[in-house]
């Protein structure tokens, strides 16, 4: 079906069409559009524009309302103060927009993107034979987002997990097994991806602890990270084996988060060993890199360190070996020059911000970005503990994802049951819930909070049925499907020929703006501004039931209407709550 323009847009153009008519030598000037109190929309362009003709704000605003046609959308339009425009838009236009909304089942009316593209999405990226903690929560939540937000825009996604499956550390640990083969002491087949990773973990610190104290050891563990490079079979074998372990165990943890995360699309820093040789020798050749004491370097001007020089970006370390750039860069080639993406969207910690500048100003020197193919970071903040810090346990060792996770359900579950024997659920329907009402507790604390913010982990708050939480959603959600359980023969219906209360306008106004919010908040890459217009969605909602009585309005046609209001509603925060990938009950 095709997509609906909203009331909004609707509005706008007819104003900029009255404004082009009164003022034809300012045809281009397009007059902004902001929300108001006191009337549906408000023009506010008009003192600017009056400035800058010099004429009269006031007059100028006049004569465009003398050029407005009404009866129809805009049902009245009057100036205000110095020059404002305030519009009302007709009860008519709004049901009849929502109507067709209503009838697009699939995307209620959300336009496409005008030139969608291909954007690799790089994000939820743990670490080979080590345990995924509080710091991976972001990077996954948030990718996960944007990938179902771009793709519901028409944008060909490609999935990225960059793993760290590669270097030193992997020497490290396969050289402390090899002196240490008792430590492995468990029948692989009879341990959970969890508890595998659990030793893997132990057996890194240990062979971590090893290798800072043992120069001896340290001296091994590098000579069997050159026999990993080499290939030598038994060295790669036990690395392989490390990976498809760890594998086993990101796959369950991203389970836990209710994101679905395929194989192919993990591809980590290994994937890249066959391309750095050329991705430095074309840095070198181009002269965007060049030697510096051996090493291959860019340098930028505005990167300096606290003496003053300027600090490089190293592709290549002076005995030969490569860092993360060099892995980075060749990333960017294959992401451009192979998937032929026109975006590259990073999902990583803002403390990383600064590698990534000298990574994007290397890639467009070198002339893989630019002329249509762009870079972005989605830089994210830290998650805080309750008292404003990082976030760790009673020890103060990092939190460990699937006991956060854990807790956060279990959590949930005692919430849910609480309501259980009110709303008749059985024990896998608390069960079920449960989990949906924790994992999107916290996914929506995350997504709820501007990316490059911190944010405070409070789990009480988080699946408080009151307040800005996905638990005050999910119930909105399960409070209008109980509603439409209860309607008897009445049914959904459209009635534009009614009159709307005031708290039927301010609802239906807002279920307009959805498909421009989704644009809008894909395009930013800010899913923030979607928690936020799903959480006015519900606050909305909530003073309607206040104010308007649903299956006990005064008509049968104020009773269609008002069930047809709460359905939109409904399938509204389903479609956006599912966008930011979390799960609406039926009943809660």
């Amino acid at each position: 079906m095709a997509s609906v323009t909203s009331l909004s847009a609707s509005v706008h153009q007819r104003l900029a069409s009255a404004l082009s008519a009164a003022l034809p030598e300012a045809v281009d000037a397009d007059p902004l559009l902001r929300r108001s109190d006191r009337a549906d929309f408000q023009a506010n362009g008009i003192l600017a524009l009056a400035k800058k003709v010099k004429a009269n704000p006031r007059e100028l605003a006049t004569q465009v309302v003398s050029q407005v046609v009404t009866g129809d959308v805009i049902k009245d339009i009057e100036v205000s103060g110095p020059g404002f425009l305030n519009v009302t838009i007709s009860d008519r236009a709004i049901i009849e927009n929502l109507a067709a909304r209503y009838a697009d089942t699939g995307r209620l009316g959300v336009p496409y993107a005008d030139a969608p593209g291909t954007t690799v999405i790089d994000y939820a990226q743990p670490n080979v034979a080590k345990e995924m903690h509080v710091g991976h929560l972001r990077s996954a939540v948030i990718g996960d987002a944007m990938v179902q937000l771009l793709e519901f825009t028409g944008e060909t996604v490609v999935r990225r997990h960059h793993i760290g499956d590669w270097g030193t550390q992997f020497g490290m640990l396969i050289q402390y097994l090899d002196e240490h083969p008792h430590e492995l002491d468990h029948k692989e087949s009879e341990v959970s991806g969890e508890e595998a990773m659990s030793n893997l973990d132990r057996l890194y610190k240990a062979a971590r602890k090893l290798f800072d104290a043992d120069e001896e050891f340290k001296t091994r563990a590098r000579r069997r990270v050159v026999d990993l490079q080499a290939g030598d079979p038994h060295t790669l074998a036990m690395w392989q084996k490390f990976v498809d372990e760890s594998k086993i165990y990101f796959f369950s943890v991203f389970e836990k988060l209710d994101m679905e995360i395929r194989d192919p699309d993990i591809v980590g820093e290994s994937g890249y060993n066959d391309m750095l040789a050329e991705t430095c020798r074309l840095l070198e050749e181009s002269g965007v890199a060049v030697r510096s004491e051996g090493a291959l370097c860019v340098f930028f001007d505005d990167v300096k360190g606290p003496d003053g020089n300027r600090v490089p970006l190293i592709v290549q370390k002076s005995d030969g070996g490569y860092g993360y750039a060099a892995t980075d860069l060749s990333a960017i080639r294959d992401r451009v020059f192979n998937l032929k993406a026109q975006s590259l969207l990073y999902v990583v910690d803002a403390r990383q911000s600064l590698h990534f500048k000298m990574v994007f100003e290397t890639a467009r020197r070198a002339g893989w970005l630019g002329d249509g193919v762009k870079a972005f970071q989605l830089a994210f903040g830290t998650v805080l503990g309750k008292d404003g810090k990082p976030f760790k346990t009673r020890e103060g060792e990092t939190v460990k994802l699937v006991d956060l996770l854990d807790e956060a359900v279990e959590r949930a579950t005692a919430v849910v049951r609480e309501k259980a024997e009110k709303v008749g659920l059985t024990e896998q329907e608390i069960v079920e819930n449960g989990q949906y009402v924790g994992i999107g507790a916290v996914k929506y604390a995350d997504l709820s909070t501007s990316a490059v913010r911190d944010y405070k982990f409070d789990l009480d708050q988080m699946v408080s049925l009151n307040g800005d939480t996905s638990v005050y959603l999910q119930y909105a959600y399960a409070r209008i499907q109980s509603i439409l359980r209860k309607s008897g023969e009445a049914r959904p219906v459209a009635h534009p020929e009614l009159e709307l209360a005031p708290a039927e306008r301010a609802l239906g106004l807002h279920l307009d703006q959805f498909g421009e919010t989704i644009l809008e908040v894909a395009a930013s890459h800010e899913p923030h501004k979607l928690a936020a217009y799903l959480y006015q969605l519900a606050s909305h909602l909530t003073a309607f039931y206040d104010q308007c009585l649903v299956l006990k309005a005064d008509t049968p046609e104020q009773v269609e209407n008002r069930l047809f209001l709460v359905d939109l509603t409904a399938r509204t925060l389903h479609q956006g709550m599912a966008l930011l990938g979390i799960r609406t009950p039926e009943k809660l």
